[in-house]
């Protein structure tokens, strides 16, 4: 006979994790600085946690990403002996999943239904309205292709990433060549890049510009249902 799912001390060096486990109901013991609101006990960041300061909190499972972290602090961790669960997410279709495996990682029966996308309906992409450029830094400036879950959370709405296509997932170019690629909007996003209205004159050389919140558009997790229907409300009045 099976008993039921212990729950865990989870250090999590995740903000989308860290959100999507409170909303969960599980508190991680730690968390980066970048977790809002912050933790009880904060470790460092995403890509410099202190690993001497969780490995003393002694979690049963430090929850990690393979792009926000680092693979030699997962190795250190594990060698450490801590138990590290890495979360991959590419694409809206990874979200559900990847939750279902965190959600048994962190001792609990199984992820909240409303956790990610699941219908048919919300993952097959509706007929593209917009050809979208994407900036996501600035000196310089970069964008991402279609092998990542912002390109994939945008298609989902029926929103095309002009840069889909590059060979890099996440390409330095100009505005110049993003101007040539005919997006009918600049999707600015508030980070990783802060992007604001100081921005505005530069990236409209490129196309009328539409502040969006970079939470919504990258983080992946329990907000993925309800960032679909904001990002796709605030582009509802923008006509190509």
């Amino acid at each position: 006979m099976t008993g039921a799912p212990v729950r865990v001390r989870v250090a999590s060096l995740v903000p989308s994790v860290t959100e999507t486990l409170r909303a969960w109901g599980v508190e991680p013991v730690a968390c980066t600085r970048f977790c809002p609101p912050p933790c009880e006990v904060t470790v460092g960041g995403t890509k410099d946690p202190d690993v001497a300061a969780i490995v003393r909190l002694a979690p049963d499972l430090v929850v990690m990403n393979d792009e926000e972290n680092r693979a030699e602090d997962a190795a250190a961790l594990r060698a450490e002996g801590l138990v590290v669960h890495v979360v991959r997410v590419r694409s809206v279709a990874d979200v559900a999943p990847a939750m279902a495996d965190l959600a048994v990682a962190a001792g609990l029966p199984s992820a909240p239904s409303d956790a990610a996308p699941s219908t048919p309906s919300r993952l097959a992409p509706p007929a593209p309205r917009l050809r979208a450029f994407v900036p996501i830094w600035r000196r310089p400036w970069m964008t991402l292709n279609g092998d990542t879950y912002g390109s994939s959370l945008l298609q989902a709405i029926g929103v095309v990433n002009v840069f889909a296509d590059h060979p890099d997932r996440y390409p330095a170019v100009s505005l110049a060549d993003a101007a040539a690629r005919g997006p009918d909007v600049v999707l600015a996003p508030s980070e990783p890049y802060p992007f604001g209205e100081r921005q505005r004159a530069e990236l409209e050389q490129v196309a009328p510009m539409v502040a969006v919140d970079g939470q919504d558009l990258f983080w992946w997790g329990a907000r993925t249902p309800s960032a679909m229907v904001r990002l796709d409300a605030v582009l509802a009045g923008v006509v190509a």
